[in-house]
């Protein structure tokens, strides 16, 4: 791990709740065969765009990848991710929860298909292994977001650390 200043590429991740508040929407990413997500599921979000804030790009990234019209949602946290992917790139995401929403969710998107999956259950599905850790923070209630770091060592996560405030 090098030392100095943090350059990250900024997106949102976003996790949609289904009306009795025990599923999640999650895309399956098997489309693209060149995906470094191929095989994984994951929630929904990408790139902040120019002149465009976390929140409008959480907006947006729902809208276009699943149809679906943001009514509330919150910060749940942020996760800077180091050495992440085959690119070993830096990230700083911006984890959201949407507990409201209109609209009927696409079957798919251009990166998989669309499910409704228990929340309870998500540890059981194929996806990254540092999402495990974070992702119970994401669900757990508590109204302070969390903040974490994790530093990935291929597909393993090497470091992970996590606040609360």
């Amino acid at each position: 791990m090098s030392a100095g200043r943090h350059r990250p590429i900024v997106g949102t991740l976003g996790f949609i709740l289904s009306p009795d508040r025990e599923r999640v929407l999650m895309v399956h990413r098997t489309y693209r065969k060149t995906d470094e997500n191929l095989g994984k599921y994951n929630g929904v979000g990408g790139h902040l765009e120019r002149g465009e804030d976390v929140a409008a790009c959480m907006v947006r990234e729902i809208r276009e990848e699943t149809g679906l019209e943001v009514l509330s949602m919150s910060l749940r946290g942020t996760v800077c991710w180091s050495d992440f992917g085959p690119a070993k790139e830096e990230w700083l995401g911006f984890v959201f929860l949407v507990d409201g929403w209109r609209g009927e969710p696409f079957a798919d998107n251009e990166e998989g298909t669309l499910s409704w999956e228990r929340i309870d259950r998500l540890g059981e599905l194929p996806m990254w292994k540092g999402d495990r850790l974070f992702l119970p923070l994401v669900f757990d209630g508590d109204p302070r977001p969390f903040h974490g770091w994790m530093r990935y060592d291929g597909e393993e996560p090497a470091d992970w650390r996590v606040s609360r405030f």
